[in-house]
């Protein structure tokens, strides 16, 4: 990891590697805006994969990956940007900034071996808190090495000094010099704004100005002005580098004046790096106009090429066989067994489903028949299977390009044409030895969108397009609601909500309309009442006759329906029984009041009358039905909303904001407990009606740093006046 530019490969070709040693696999993370899609595309660039404009051969730019994120202006998928630089392979993983998308970005997390957190020099210390500290614990959490690249110099407010010291605070946890950078900005003249742009770096362990301002990389001694500004820091990062050693007798001979050789500070700066216990920031722009390397970028590839580790030093997710037999670790060998992992699934007009593999084992070629085998989520609309494909063509994106590989090793990504049954999460692996990956965890989706289709020709393509949109996305759940007779997509924000409908409209063809998200409510007898069943028909030929006396009461919360028979002295014949009890229960199915389904009530049959020839099952199955209704004209009706559990995760500083905004929800918050430092969890039950958008508005209450889940704990009597307006709602509907 020198001052030194590593040749690099050219443009045109697919990068290939035939070794795991020579992959890189990093993830981008970043917010919003943070500048991480121009930060590929500069790389890109001074990698040789793209010419001086940003652009492939056929004229399309590195960025070009689907019409949604052109017309939003930002990224709303994972996407893949191999480059060659020296004798690496770095596969870059660029993922969507916003919340909505964080499924995308578990996905970029799974499929990578180190992390580059980007952060904007424009942005406010607020929005690389609540978007990336999260992220940050979570690499910390599996010991994922991390750098952090600073982006947007050129904005008059950027003190790089000060913000580099908030990241050491936010990221470096007790110990904020296992946060500090590796270069300094160089600024140049002073514009008429009274700003000057950085057109260089200082290498602090070199000592060399890397100057940028001609748009190529050239190295040359600083001033003597210079030195002392670079005396202060590069004395911490040799300290912050030796207390990370291995030698622990380094130390000792650096406080007792020894001067320590380049090349041990280098090489323990890589190990330190690599191990995932100390975090170097840089800084990075795109090349200024002609120009063909970023400020920064030459930096940056021998980073990730020299102090990331490769796929041989990162540990394989745990495997079993597909019933849940445990297996022997797998190992980045490409002559071991296969197993491979989809990260993410998309869909090509022209292709077809197209499938983002990461190799962990073995060696995947095309045209090969491999079995899949997925976990299945049967409640997110996916499907558990277990079966063989042929594996298509093997590709490497670029853009919209994809260029043909003839093969990937263990280790390293492409793209995989023609499985039609694999679906995001799944695993491949040999046909005779089929195994299984423990999958990454997914965040559950909170905020309900329910559709109908447009049209009759939009409702016989909704299912299919709903199916694929789902084998795309397994942070989306599909709910065929049973008791409110709706379709719900289930998605994590709004953001998320509106690619969904595009991706049905543009991609599958189908146009479809948001209606409200109804909750699934119930009713119940607010008392004792008694009704009677009279269904008496004579219309020549065979007659109806059937009635019934019934009493009904209520139950306590849960009880369901109780069906008690107390006729006396054969009054309703014994076969028909079972026919009163049925219509009963079909009318309550229905409801009695505002139409949902009736629950916790004892309905007694006490009397009833028959006919020797007109009565029957289908006459008594309606008297039931007519009791029960006439009981419920005679009592009070009460509707019961559902009550969720919900748990709110949110730092200290938002506690009051979160409880109070429960409670106007009303919300019964039960307790709160410490989540660690300088976080709090939020206990609540919460009616279900009132957290229909909690998704959004959770994110607005606490800035962007907040998180819940919510489950059904149970359902209780909704207020009156809220009752009423359901039922005025109801009775205008019909």
């Amino acid at each position: 990891m020198g001052d030194k530019a590593t040749p690099h490969g050219a443009a045109g070709r697919a990068p290939s590697a035939d070794r795991p040693s020579a992959v890189r696999n990093v993830v981008l993370v970043g917010h919003s805006g943070s500048g991480k899609t121009t930060l590929v595309e500069a790389l890109a660039q001074t990698a040789g994969a793209v010419n001086r404009a940003g652009r492939v051969e056929d004229g399309a730019t590195v960025s070009d990956y689907d019409e949604i994120e052109h017309r939003q202006q930002r990224s709303v998928q994972l996407s893949l940007v191999p480059v060659e630089w020296g004798d690496y392979k770095i596969n870059i993983l660029d993922t969507p900034g916003y919340a909505d998308f964080v499924g995308e970005l578990r996905a970029g997390l799974r499929a990578a071996d180190a992390a580059l957190f980007v952060v904007s020099a424009a942005q406010e210390a607020d929005a690389v808190v609540g978007s990336t500290r999260a992220v940050w614990e979570e690499c910390a959490a599996v010991g994922m090495p991390r750098a952090i690249v600073v982006t947007h110099l050129d904005t008059a407010r950027t003190d790089f000094t000060r913000l580099t010291e908030l990241l050491g605070s936010l990221f470096g946890g007790d110990d904020p010099d296992a946060v500090l950078p590796l270069y300094l900005p160089v600024r140049g003249a002073e514009g008429a704004d009274g700003h000057a742009p950085a057109t260089g770096l200082v290498g602090l362990l070199t000592e060399r100005i890397l100057d940028y301002s001609t748009g190529t990389r050239r190295e040359d001694p600083p001033d003597e002005a210079q030195r002392p500004l670079i005396a202060e820091a590069r004395a911490r990062l040799i300290e912050g580098i030796i207390a990370e050693s291995e030698d622990e007798t380094l130390m000792d001979r650096y406080l007792g004046g020894e001067d320590i050789d380049l090349k041990t500070l280098i090489d323990d700066l890589e190990k330190a790096v690599a191990r995932g216990t100390f975090h170097p920031v840089l800084a990075a722009a795109p090349a200024a106009d002609g120009g063909k390397q970023g400020l920064g970028t030459v930096e940056l590839l021998e980073l990730i090429t020299g102090g990331f580790p490769s796929p041989l030093e990162r540990e394989a997710p745990a495997v079993t066989t597909p019933e849940g037999q445990p297996r022997p670790a797998v190992t980045c060998d490409p002559d071991g067994p296969l197993v491979a992992e989809v990260v993410k699934t998309s869909s090509d007009p022209y292709v077809g489903r197209i499938s983002l593999v990461r190799v962990f084992s073995g060696t995947l070629r095309p045209d090969e028949t491999v079995h899949v085998s997925g976990h299945g989520l049967a409640d997110r609309g996916h499907e558990d299977h277990d079966v063989d494909e042929r594996v298509g063509a093997l590709t490497s994106p670029f853009g919209k390009q994809q260029r043909t590989l003839a093969h990937c090793v263990a280790g390293d990504l492409a793209c995989v044409g023609k499985l039609a049954r694999a679906e995001t999460g799944d695993t491949l692996s040999a046909k005779d030895a089929p195994l299984l990956m423990e999958p990454w965890t997914m965040p559950e989706p909170l905020l309900p969108l329910a559709i109908e289709a447009h049209s009759k020709a939009d409702e016989d393509r909704l299912s299919q397009g709903l199916a694929r949109l789902a084998a795309e996305d397994p942070t989306m759940r599909l709910e065929q609601n049973q008791d409110t007779h709706q379709v719900v997509l289930w998605c994590l924000g709004e953001a998320h909500a509106d690619v969904a409908l595009e991706r049905l409209r543009g991609r599958y063809g189908v146009q479809v309309d948001t209606v409200p998200h109804k909750v699934s409510l119930r009713e119940t007898f607010g008392g004792p009442s008694a009704g009677r069943g009279r269904h008496v028909k004579q219309s020549g030929g065979h007659g109806q006759y059937a009635i019934c006396e019934i009493d009904v009461e209520p139950l306590p919360a849960g009880s369901g329906i109780e069906f008690v028979d107390k006729v006396v002295g054969g009054a309703v014949p014994r076969q028909f029984i079972p026919s009163v009890e049925k219509g009963v229960r079909a009318q309550a199915a229905r409801g009695v009041a505002a139409g949902y389904p009736l629950v916790d009530i004892r309905v007694t049959l006490r009397d009833g009358k028959a006919h020797s020839v007109d009565s029957s099952d289908a006459a008594f199955q309606t008297a039931g039905a007519l009791a029960l209704r006439e009981a419920a004209a005679e009592a009070a009706i009460h509707l019961l909303e559902p009550v969720a559990e919900v748990t709110v995760l949110v730092p200290d500083e938002y506690v009051g904001a979160v409880m109070s905004d429960l409670s106007g929800r009303r919300g019964r918050v039960v307790g709160t407990e410490q989540a660690g430092t300088g976080r709090t969890v939020v206990r609540a039950e919460v009616p279900e009606i009132e957290i229909g958008r909690y998704a959004v508005d959770l994110r607005s209450v606490s800035h962007g740093t907040g998180s819940f889940d919510r489950s059904y704990a149970r359902h209780e009597a909704m207020p009156a006046h809220l009752a009423d307006k359901v039922r005025r709602q109801t009775d205008r509907a019909a």
